[in-house]
């Protein structure tokens, strides 16, 4: 089989030890600024609230789970690739799936997030506000696409 071969598929149960590792790895790297503790209760909710409540696709390559993008409504709750594939795509590609099933998406940022925020701008979704999220003490960039 051609291990270059990428689909997006509905999220399974069975993907949850997958996704969990690449939301950790991703994580650290657009959120070093997060407490730890935070991070810690986040890590459980993953698993416990977000992705059973979440509808979620996947990013396979090669065969594996490579990404992921959770959507609640039409809002982007989360969206992560394992890092080594980021700038190749492939966020563009889970959004671009979103956008097919739902039309414009919003989506909330941490100001600081050095990679996510840039991403979504690069995408073309616009600054609607800040404000402060107040389990992190972080502020929290809302942005929508034109439309949304």
């Amino acid at each position: 089989m051609n291990d270059t071969t990428e689909t997006i598929r509905l999220y399974l149960a069975e993907d949850v030890e997958a996704v969990i590792d690449i939301w950790q790895r991703a994580n650290a790297l657009a959120h070093p600024f997060l407490s730890k503790d935070f991070v810690a209760e986040v890590h459980q909710a993953m698993r416990d609230v977000y992705l059973p409540n979440a509808e979620s696709y996947v990013l396979e390559k090669g065969g594996n789970v490579a990404g992921f993008i959770a959507l609640i409504g039409n809002e982007i709750g989360g969206l992560f690739l394992d890092p080594a594939l980021h700038g190749q795509g492939h966020g563009r590609a889970l959004v671009d799936h979103a956008v097919s099933l739902k039309g414009p998406l919003s989506v909330e940022v941490f100001r600081e997030n050095k990679i996510g925020r840039p991403f979504y701008e690069r995408y073309g979704f616009d600054f609607v506000a800040d404000e402060l999220h107040a389990p992190s003490g972080q502020v929290s960039r809302k942005m929508a696409m034109p439309g949304a």
